[in-house]
């Protein structure tokens, strides 16, 4: 049996409750390419007097859910109460969160060959787009 390819999850806030469905589409082109497979979603929101609640895929605006049923997205309890309640603690009054839990499909060749060849992880870390950016910006500034 082969081995999941890595895996990978992110919180994106929304400050006004405004989730909106521009996310779906992109995130669909990516599934449909292979890229990507979405493992679990789940929302979190805060409102004005800092009460946390989560719900599910079938609570959110009917568009938007759709865009997510269309990619395939199921909902399978990676997520538990206390990951949604540590996220809803970090929002914002008035605002919510998404939460994804997605597998590199692209990446699960390498994966299995470095597992294969008793390679280890040493070392992982996304750079903030703000750091790489700045440092590019710099670098072309003075080429």
């Amino acid at each position: 049996m082969t081995e999941l390819a890595p895996v990978d999850y992110m919180i994106v806030a929304f400050p006004g409750n405004e989730f909106k469905g521009e996310i779906a589409p992109a995130l669909a082109d990516l599934v449909e390419k292979g890229t990507i497979r979405i493992i679990d979603l789940a929302f979190v929101a805060k409102d004005a007097d800092g009460n946390i609640g989560a719900f599910e895929l079938t609570d959110i605006d009917p568009e938007v859910r759709k865009g997510f049923e269309n990619m395939g997205v199921e909902v399978n309890g990676l997520f538990n109460e206390d990951d949604l309640q540590a996220a809803g603690e970090e929002l914002d009054p008035n605002s919510s969160a998404a939460l994804l839990v997605w597998e590199n499909l692209w990446a699960r060749d390498v994966a299995q060959a470095i597992r294969n060849a008793g390679g280890e992880l040493l070392d992982f870390e996304r750079l903030p787009h703000e750091v790489v950016q700045a440092a590019r910006d710099a670098a072309l500034a003075n080429a």
